[in-house]
């Protein structure tokens, strides 16, 4: 890889984290919400999302804005089993479809000679330009913030329900309904 290619991907990272943080500390001034979404993997960034297209005032809480839309080792999204999931959100305004479509670097139909209730396309994703094309798409969300803290303790409520987090850095965040998706590295 050249090193022009190196230092603009470099660039570019940077101005995306300042922008991620500049989302951050406006968040801070209005902490309450209608959804508090806890983790930026895959599930956390869709429900976040989500929510905001619905019209609610959404956190997504984060523990490292430079970490929202991590894939895991084996970048790959869809196939066979994946490949319906991800059609489905998809159907439902979803990001990870357009977000694959971004990112991707190889396009495959896997069991193409077997019929077609077992066929399934499957991308090959850039880590990089998958985490970078989510937290774009994420940026574009109308009524979504973010924080960059962690969830700590839920919030409950005396009546029962959960009424928001209490973050590592000590601030309260209150909200009508908490969704967590601490996903598979917890």
């Amino acid at each position: 890889m050249s090193t022009a290619i190196i230092t603009r991907r470099a660039s570019s990272r940077l101005s995306l984290l300042a922008s991620l943080r500049s989302l951050s500390s406006r968040a801070a001034s209005s902490l309450d919400a209608d959804v508090i979404v806890v983790g930026g993997g895959h599930a956390g960034c869709e429900a976040a999302a989500a929510a905001a297209r619905a019209g609610a005032s959404t956190l997504l809480v984060t523990q490292r804005l430079d970490t929202i839309g991590e894939m895991s080792c084996n970048p790959s999204i869809g196939g066979v089993g994946k490949g319906h999931l991800v059609r489905e959100i998809d159907a439902m305004g979803g990001l990870m479809g357009g977000v694959a479509d971004a990112a991707a670097i190889h396009f495959r139909l896997l069991n193409r000679s077997k019929g077609p209730a077992v066929r399934g396309p499957r991308v090959q994703a850039d880590r990089d330009l998958y985490r970078a094309a989510m937290q774009a798409a994420l940026r574009r969300c109308s009524g979504l913030s973010i924080v960059e803290d962690s969830a700590e303790d839920l919030l409950l409520l005396d009546e029962g329900g959960v009424g928001g987090v209490r973050t590592g850095s000590g601030r309260t965040l209150r909200a009508r309904a908490v969704v967590l998706t601490t996903g598979t590295l917890l």
